[in-house]
């Protein structure tokens, strides 16, 4: 008896909300009526009078990518199921191809953020800042973001060619680049001196397991006596946002980390208060983006640490990834964030305490062979700065 009236209940509620979906889409109709009119002529000349064949569910994906990128915003997209599916085994840090992260800008031009670490792409010398004109011979222009990197991502063995243009070049250079399995390791740790205590800590991505390692190499370089933290997150093109609370929560004291400011308000995350009772120096640079973004603010406004090297990207807005029927998914700049002191770094940037550029000639060698001393200007200077704190 209570099974059925649970049955009944239920079955009620989804006539009153079908009964109310009905009602807005029929004010919806009323209220636009010319404009779905011509969207149902569009569709009948499509399916009557277009030489190429096509197939419902293919006009289903290309009017919600219409819908989407009608907002021209480049952070927001249309995500076929492949693509989409793509996307979530990036986050979890493992997949195949070059290992590149990319952004699209409001011309379409196809920008490198980043290259991880080891990756292909990184081996090849591919940069921040790079432009990315064809992939195997395909306009970038003519892609979004996402097919643009489900394009470079593929079977472990296969090749792909990527035609670059670089500031300062005068011609596009190709590169043929092999793909292989993608295991970026987001957190790498070392000591640089054990006489002085200084550490070294790389964070290549803001991934699921980002958290746990960071926690994890820090209580490992405290056994060998740390005494300053070099933090790197240069190159770093983002990732997670809850990934990146949970890394400056270890770090920045009790207080705001960011403010997320969306259509109806604005939401504060704060720290519980890092142990972090040593020196800090981070290192960033134009392809620190996002989510690294968002730490190094954090650290700046809390003065906890000392940010040496180039200014930063300055994406400083937060993308949501609705999952839709059938495996699709829309992905929304659905808010931007400022840093704890309320700055709004988008397109700005975050710049450095200490300023310190990496001439060009040296700029490939030190990406490669990170963490360099000998010919790495910031990290040096990092290594200055702590060794003067420690003292």
């Amino acid at each position: 008896m209570e099974e059925r009236k649970g049955l009944y209940k239920g079955l009620r509620a989804y006539a009153i909300f079908s009964m109310i979906l009905t009602t807005l889409l029929v004010i919806f109709v009323l209220l636009n009526a010319g404009s779905v009119a011509r969207m149902a002529q569009v569709l009948f000349l499509i399916k009557t009078q277009a030489l190429q064949p096509v197939t419902a569910s293919q006009l289903i994906d290309g009017s919600s990518a219409g819908l989407v990128s009608s907002l021209e915003d480049p952070y927001s997209t249309y995500l076929k199921p492949e693509v989409f599916e793509s996307l979530n085994q990036n986050l979890q840090g493992t997949y195949g191809g070059v290992g590149l992260v990319i952004t699209q800008e409001e011309d379409n031009r196809l920008v490198v953020v980043s290259a991880f670490k080891g990756t292909p792409a990184y081996r090849a010398g591919i940069l921040s800042g790079d432009w990315i004109v064809r992939i195997d011979g395909q306009d970038t222009s003519k892609l979004t973001l996402e097919e643009a990197a489900n394009l470079m991502q593929g079977e472990p063995g296969t090749k792909v060619r990527l035609s670059i243009w670089r500031e300062g070049e005068g011609s596009i250079r190709d590169y043929e680049i092999e793909r292989e399995i993608i295991n970026v390791p987001s957190v790498e740790g070392q000591m640089l001196d054990h006489d002085s205590g200084i550490a070294y800590i790389s964070i290549t991505q803001f991934a699921k397991q980002t958290g746990v390692d960071f926690k994890k190499t820090l209580q490992e370089l405290e056994a060998e006596g740390m005494k300053g933290i070099v933090l790197d997150l240069r190159n770093n093109g983002g990732g997670l946002l809850g990934t990146a609370l949970e890394v400056a929560s270890h770090i920045v004291p009790k207080g705001p980390i960011v403010h997320i400011v969306d259509k109806n308000r604005t939401q504060t995350y704060e720290a519980p208060g890092g142990n972090l009772n040593i020196p800090l120096a981070v290192l960033i640079n134009k392809g620190s983006a996002s989510a690294s973004e968002i730490v190094s603010g954090a650290i700046k406004d809390t003065k906890v640490g000392v940010l040496v090297g180039e200014t930063t990207f300055g994406k400083g807005l937060v993308q949501t990834v609705f999952p839709l029927n059938g495996g699709a998914a829309v992905k929304l700049t659905t808010a931007k964030y400022l840093t704890p002191n309320k700055k709004d770094i988008n397109v700005t940037g975050i710049e450095p305490n200490v300023k310190v550029e990496v001439p060009a000639e040296l700029r490939q060698e030190i990406m490669l062979t990170s963490p360099n001393v000998e010919k790495d200007p910031q990290l040096q200077k990092a290594i200055e700065i702590l060794q003067q704190q420690i003292q």
